[in-house]
């Protein structure tokens, strides 16, 4: 048979365009459960079928049984990259909230202590239960709950008073634009006041937040919460397994339940089958995340580092430090470039296990030599397990290691860099606490740092109480002003980036004054790349009703 030409000009171009157009198709995938949507993903690599088409031949059971061969056989974590989940957790205290959020790949958003007044919120009161340790001049864990409470309510009193008293600060000092709403003044006006007063919140304080995470990372963090030393992290975290593993809520169940009703007033057969379809129970990863258990590396890591930063110190005095110090091999005479990093690793290994700034803790590990600074190295890789990976301390080398000592609040803040590798220090009342410039002005620094210094002192006595973790239930009574260490590491430009943000004027007093500084710093050392940043100095004054 001879090939038929056509000898029209249109259908030739026609057919010449066609055949030239390339077959791509690009779709959104929508109403896909996370695990069958990650075992379709991973079948692109295992078979010729399309998308559509996996998705139609694969049922719960045949995800669960390829998850568990590739995924916990095999070991093929990536496939669980591919499963992306939404999870509420509402009712946690701050405290809890920044340990669920302390992970680099994480996806979330959480109240702001800005936009509402969280004296409605309540807080969490940890379990004060007695020890088997018998020390007569301890308090007893009843009298040590008694405090706590007392503690708690006198600071949201104190948080009503100093929100009340600084937004009529504010508003005598700021008359409203006549082209301005009553309502849009006030509210700018109050959360300018909430940003103020929010300095006496008891880290014990409720929240809410909501993440959305792939099941790799869930899985991951389920385990890091179960190694926490505080109950109520380690309580979320077999929360966020049991929520992953159990049925979801369904936001359209409603709904859809008076449709199959509808149905069922037509045609009961097909209410009956509408009702399986729509309303089937959906568990969004009850094979990806079934297995998290708490990390013994972890564990482990945590307490022989702990004690090898208290043998390193020997009990010396924390020295006082600024609030941004931008650290570097500077001063470290003829060391090498290999020995610079094993003392950075050394360095960062102790820092999350004490108070001690990164410079004072770098000069420790100096003095303490060759030999025992690699015994720290070999502490924190002793006991890692097949499937563990090396911790957040080994992520080394960057150009920029800011030691940042900030009060909690504005932490909060800064924890959303997650690009940067952070080392968090516990919280403590040790590094004192910051003061907004606005109580100076209202009139109510007095009551300020009473209310302060009352609470450092039943923190104290909270945690020399007897009662099990006494230590870790004090930290809830710590209010965000106190001073919280961090080190950030970071590369050139994600130093500029949190520059830029954070200095807006929009933004708190207190982070803008940190990233003003990271600018000084790198500035200072690096002159010539100080024209890069487009950074808004914090001296210059602010527009109160600009947000």
């Amino acid at each position: 048979m001879s090939e038929v030409i056509s000898t029209d000009p249109v259908v030739a171009n026609t057919v010449s365009a066609a055949a030239n157009e390339p077959s791509v198709e690009v779709f959104a995938v929508y109403g896909v459960e996370p695990e069958i949507q990650a075992y379709a993903m991973a079948k692109y690599s295992r078979s010729s079928l399309s998308m559509k088409e996996s998705l139609k031949e694969i049922t719960q059971q045949k995800a669960e049984k390829f998850l568990n061969t590739f995924y916990f056989q095999y070991g093929h974590r990536s496939i669980a990259d591919l499963a992306h989940i939404a999870l509420a957790i509402e009712k946690l205290s701050i405290l809890a909230a920044i340990a669920v959020a302390d992970e680099q790949r994480w996806d979330g958003q959480e109240r702001s202590t800005r936009y509402q007044d969280f004296r409605k919120s309540g807080y969490f009161t940890p379990k004060f239960q007695n020890s088997d340790r018998s020390v007569s001049s301890a308090m007893s864990a009843t009298d040590a709950q008694s405090l706590y409470q007392e503690t708690i309510e006198f600071l949201f009193t104190s948080y009503e008073k100093v929100s009340q008293s600084t937004f009529e600060y504010l508003r005598g000092i700021t008359p409203r634009p006549t082209e301005m709403k009553p309502d849009g003044y006030e509210r700018t006006l109050r959360a300018r006041a909430f940003d103020v007063s929010r300095y006496l919140l008891p880290l014990a304080t409720n929240t809410s937040l909501g993440e959305i995470v792939n099941a790799r990372t869930l899985e991951t963090q389920v385990a890091h919460l179960l190694t926490q030393p505080h109950r109520e992290v380690r309580d979320l975290g077999e929360r966020l397994k049991r929520a992953a593993v159990t049925r979801a809520y369904n936001a359209n169940e409603e709904s859809l339940r008076a449709l199959v009703e509808d149905i069922r007033s037509v045609s009961p057969e097909l209410a009956d089958r509408a009702e399986r379809e729509l309303l089937r129970e959906v568990r969004v990863a009850p094979t990806l995340v079934k297995y998290a258990d708490p990390n013994h590396y972890e564990i482990k890591n945590r307490e022989e580092l702990e004690q090898a930063a208290a043998d390193l110190a020997r009990g010396t005095a924390i020295d006082s430090a600024p609030l941004v110090d931008l650290v570097d091999d500077d001063g470290q005479g003829q060391i090498s470039e290999s020995d610079s990093f094993e003392i950075e690793l050394a360095t960062t290994l102790v820092y999350g296990q004490c108070h001690y700034s990164y410079r004072q803790l770098r000069k420790m590990i100096e003095d303490a030599g060759e030999a025992r600074r690699r015994e720290i190295i070999d502490l924190g890789l002793r006991h890692r397990g097949k499937h563990d990976e090396l911790p957040r301390p080994f992520s080394a080398g960057q150009q920029f290691r800011f030691d940042i000592l900030m009060d909690i609040g504005g932490f909060r803040d800064m924890h959303r860099h997650r690009k940067c590798v952070q080392i968090m220090q516990d919280f403590t009342t040790a590094h004192g606490f910051d003061a907004p410039l606005e109580i100076d002005a209202a009139g109510i620094r007095s009551d300020y740092e009473s209310a302060m210094n009352r609470t450092a002192a039943a923190v104290q006595k909270i945690a020399g109480s007897s009662g099990e973790e006494a230590a870790q239930n004090a930290q809830y009574a710590i209010p965000l002003a106190f001073r919280k260490r961090t080190l950030f590491k970071m590369d050139f430009a994600e130093a500029v980036y949190i520059s830029e943000l954070r200095t807006t004027p929009a933004g708190h007093a207190s982070y803008r004054n940190v990233a003003y500084a990271m600018y000084e710093a790198v500035a200072a050392k690096y002159p010539a790349l100080a024209k890069y940043f487009r950074v808004i100095d914090v001296r210059e004054p602010v527009d109160l009703l600009r947000r």
